[in-house]
């Protein structure tokens, strides 16, 4: 009875975390929040002359993956339970982090996978 029940509270909080189950609003703020990161990133790029500050190509690209790096943060956030407010500070860094923030979670990824499951590993 009660394992039926505590199965029955997660199916509801597993649907409740569902991705399409978010308002819009929450996923406007979460791109914004983290384009602010790579638009903060995109700036010490150029400040150090590893951007060119007029390549529209560079910072679309900025844009679209700072996008991305804080969406799956929220998503890896909500599923493990953390704080909105430090899950806004982790989608700004991952924002900011951009494509090192990709690679990384890459890099967690192929471990998670090598270890648990024997798929893939060093090469």
């Amino acid at each position: 009875m009660i394992e039926e029940a505590q199965a029955s509270i997660a199916a509801a909080v597993d649907r409740v975390k569902d991705p399409s189950s978010y308002a819009w609003v929450t996923y406007a703020w979460v791109v914004v929040w983290s384009v602010i990161g790579g638009l903060v990133s995109w700036h010490s790029k150029i400040k150090a002359g590893h951007a060119r500050p007029f390549n529209l190509a560079e910072l679309l690209g900025e844009i679209l993956t700072s996008a991305f790096a804080g969406v799956t943060t929220f998503w890896l956030c909500e599923w493990a339970g953390i704080n909105q407010m430090l899950s806004a500070i982790f989608i700004g860094i991952a924002g900011h982090m951009g494509t090192r923030f990709v690679f990384f979670m890459e890099r967690v990824l192929e471990k998670h996978m090598s270890d648990r499951l024997g798929i893939g590993g060093e090469k």
